[in-house]
């Protein structure tokens, strides 16, 4: 698959260690899940937000300030995973963390900033140490003279490199929805109570509104792509019109398939080809053919649980796979 060209070319580009980060956003999962049940049993400041997306974080601070508390305050699956290598893995390889030079390859513009942010050293160290995007990594591959389609698959290392289906299935909008409500059922309804697929929150529509039962209580969702329906939605929160208790938002319309770090195509070349729809069935077909599709049922993760972070939510879990907001302008960027 092309995954194992990428990480084939990697390695020839001198990485050492190539790790998946659909692995960070099982635990994001992990993590978000435990805080949406937590605020809906314990009276908690509702709906809550995704904040997986930095440039709709940074414009929430921006524009709506009087909404960060309705922020998850889990960091996004880079950033996560970034705190986990310089910590639990170090430690478990004998490795100094400052010796850790951590690159992001990510299909989004507004993680460079994010990796800057305030309180993103999880670990006493930058969670996050540089981010390339997609595009980026394509041309050092071509400039390094490296035949891509020539090269021989290999595996993401190990242990960091097992992943779930749900992981899979964040870059497109309503992934995180659909990853966050299969571990949020069964973390309510116990092992293996909620089903898998979510179709209700699928698609490219710019927003997105379903009614899901989650172990036995109804759940309104929302899941919004493009800043100018985040605003909208937005505005529904600020005012007290909002029905729904968990919403998804990603700043690039589809979700990051499409993000600003992504390969270039015009608007008239993403329609007439349907980047979209191909980006999107590629990622879902991931999803489907994974052995394992729930984030909790995810061995590593269940393992890094057992001996480092306790459980989700917990103090230790808190310290370095959460984050925190802070209202901004635009002399305060």
């Amino acid at each position: 698959m092309w995954h194992g060209k990428m990480v084939t070319a990697l390695k020839k580009l001198g990485f050492d260690k190539v790790f998946d980060t659909n692995t960070g956003a099982d635990f994001t999962i992990m993590e978000e899940a435990s805080e949406f049940i937590e605020r809906i049993q314990n009276g908690g400041i509702l709906p809550m937000s995704t904040s997986c997306c930095p440039a709709w974080v940074k414009f929430l601070e921006m524009n709506y300030p009087e909404l960060i508390p309705n922020l998850s305050t889990c960091k996004s699956p880079h950033q996560m995973f970034g705190a986990v290598i310089k910590s639990y893995y170090a430690k478990t390889v004998g490795i100094d963390p400052s010796k850790i030079y951590v690159v992001s390859v990510m299909p989004c513009i507004a993680k460079k900033f994010e990796r800057t942010r305030d309180d993103m050293q999880g670990a006493g160290y930058d969670d996050v140490d540089c981010v390339i995007t997609t595009r980026e990594l394509a041309r050092l591959i071509r400039q390094a003279n490296i035949e891509f389609s020539e090269l021989e698959e290999c595996g993401f290392d190990s242990p960091m490199g097992e992943a779930t289906g749900a992981g899979a299935i964040f870059g497109v909008t309503g992934g995180v929805m659909e990853a966050a409500l299969r571990t949020a059922a069964d973390f309510l309804g116990g092992e293996s109570f909620g089903k898998i697929d979510y179709e209700e929150v699928r698609g490219r529509k710019g927003i997105k509104r379903a009614v899901v039962n989650v172990a036995g209580k109804d759940i309104r969702v929302a899941v919004v792509s493009g800043l100018a329906n985040a605003r909208e939605i937005a505005e529904e929160i600020k005012n007290g019109s909002a029905d729904f208790d968990f919403v998804e938002i990603m700043a690039c319309p589809g979700g990051c398939i499409l993000g600003g770090g992504q390969p270039i195509k015009t608007s008239k070349t993403r329609i007439k080809n349907d980047v979209f729809g191909k980006r999107s069935k590629s990622i879902y077909t991931i999803d489907e053919k994974s052995t394992i599709r729930k984030s909790h049922e995810n061995e590593y993760i269940k393992k890094v649980y057992e001996e480092f972070l306790n459980k989700p939510g917990s103090p230790e879990a808190h310290k370095l796979l959460h984050t925190s907001y802070v209202a901004r302008n635009k002399y305060n960027i």
